[in-house]
């Protein structure tokens, strides 16, 4: 096992904050995974005609879109065989820039599933893209013009639905969840490769149980060093030391059901919830302790019933939580006490996760409506845009401007990029 050294850790984790306030959407969810974007301009209402761009894409999929520089990032299906394409497309026209195919092993998953169900994560130097089956898992880096810098071949994922975790690039790592169901043959980890080399430089073994497809975000505490945070059914909530994957602290049996959302942060709370079938089991408050494990974490309030999302990954912005729901429904709750303050029912049920940008909230349902409403204690629905499509993604924020992705296409809508 090789670790990385704090210092050099801690400088790059501060030059990819720096990226992100250049608004750079560099994995799912944008910067540390909190839907969160500073854009302006981003338009409430609009028709086709209003799109800078529309590019169709080889084949479906359900993974989101990232950005870096002049260039967004998506995956679909590969329409010829079962394999997947990363794509680069060109962000200020849609053209495709270049395309890599993967061929994979058939299997089977559930029909809501994809081959392009992971989200692909960029810096400035490569993209990395993840392709899981029951068969193999493959994490490869590509540099920005297509080129194969590394590939790594691991064991595949046995699960019930098939995987559905995206990577994370974090410092000097590519890190991802490789949790299944099974016995001790199905070995269940999560895992951090070197982004320059694809080397291992930690594996935090886990036990297995309901495959989590939830993706890690990042804390980053003033006071000490940042965390990544993992939640599953097995194992709760916990916080992760980035540079040697050991367990700063942790809270189990919190999540009682399948998780398959993220989690999200309002300030020093973790915000996470499980569900089976079609709709969410509980929603969880955990408070993260000081430090890094001096104390134990602690679990501030839950939440059932229909304000508890399942797919879909809540978002925390300036003291209230919302959350987008299965079955239709919106619903703001205060964050600090779990008050439900509103649930609505705008237009369908979601998969897709929302985006908070310039006090607004954007959400895709899954008939292909994108949800415009203000982020607000008071229920107010601005627009709902068809963009004609099903969809289960989540829309990317970069230099004021919004990609959203339906099954099969790729559509650019708001400001000019430089």
């Amino acid at each position: 096992m090789v670790h990385s050294s704090i210092p050099m850790t801690l400088l790059l984790s501060l030059l990819f904050a720096g990226a992100a306030v250049a608004q750079e959407w560099t994995r799912f969810r944008g910067p540390d995974g909190q839907g969160i974007s500073a854009a302006k301009g981003i338009p409430v209402q609009w028709t086709d005609q209003d799109y800078r761009w529309k590019a169709r894409l080889p084949a479906g999929g359900h993974s989101s879109p990232v950005i870096w520089g002049k260039r967004v990032f998506v995956t679909c299906e590969d329409p010829n065989s079962p394999g997947g394409i990363l794509l680069a497309l060109d962000a200020s026209t849609g053209a495709t820039l270049w395309q890599k195919q993967y061929r994979l092993t058939p299997y089977r998953f559930h029909s809501d599933n994809s081959y392009a169900a992971a989200t692909p994560a960029a810096d400035g130097d490569h993209v990395y893209v993840l392709w899981q089956t029951a068969a193999e898992t493959i994490l490869a880096a590509l540099d920005h013009r297509g080129q194969e810098i590394w590939r790594r071949n691991l064991p595949g994922i046995h699960s019930q639905f098939g995987p559905g975790a995206s990577p994370v690039v974090f410092g000097d790592v590519v890190v991802f969840t490789h949790e299944q169901e099974g016995d001790e043959t199905h070995p269940s980890a999560w895992i951090a490769l070197d982004r320059r080399t694809g080397q291992t430089r930690w594996s935090r073994q886990r036990q297995n149980s309901e495959t989590s497809c939830s993706t890690p975000c990042v804390y980053r505490p003033e006071e000490s060093r940042p965390q990544l945070i993992f939640t599953s059914e097995t194992h709760g909530v916990t916080g992760i030391d980035p540079d040697t994957g050991s367990i700063l602290w942790e809270l189990p049996s919190v999540l009682p059901a399948r998780v398959v959302g993220s989690p999200v942060l309002a300030n020093d709370l973790v915000i996470s919830a499980c569900g089976k079938g079609s709709t969410g089991n509980q929603l969880v408050a955990v408070r993260i302790p000081p430090g890094n494990g001096g104390a134990p974490p602690r679990l501030v309030y839950t939440h059932t019933g229909r304000s508890t999302p399942y797919v879909p990954t809540p978002l925390a912005k300036d003291g209230f939580l919302y959350t987008f729901h299965d079955q239709g429904e919106v619903c703001c709750l205060r964050v600090d006490t779990g008050k439900l303050l509103w649930s609505e029912k705008p237009a369908g049920r979601f998969y897709g996760s929302p985006v908070w940008v310039n006090g607004l909230l954007y959400c895709i349902d899954r008939q292909g409506k994108v949800v415009v409403l203000a982020a607000e204690p008071t229920y107010k629905l601005l627009a709902v845009n068809s963009l004609g499509e099903k969809s289960h993604a989540t829309p990317a924020v970069a230099e004021n401007t919004m990609y959203l992705r339906t099954y099969s296409h790729l559509i650019c809508i708001g400001g000019t990029r430089r």
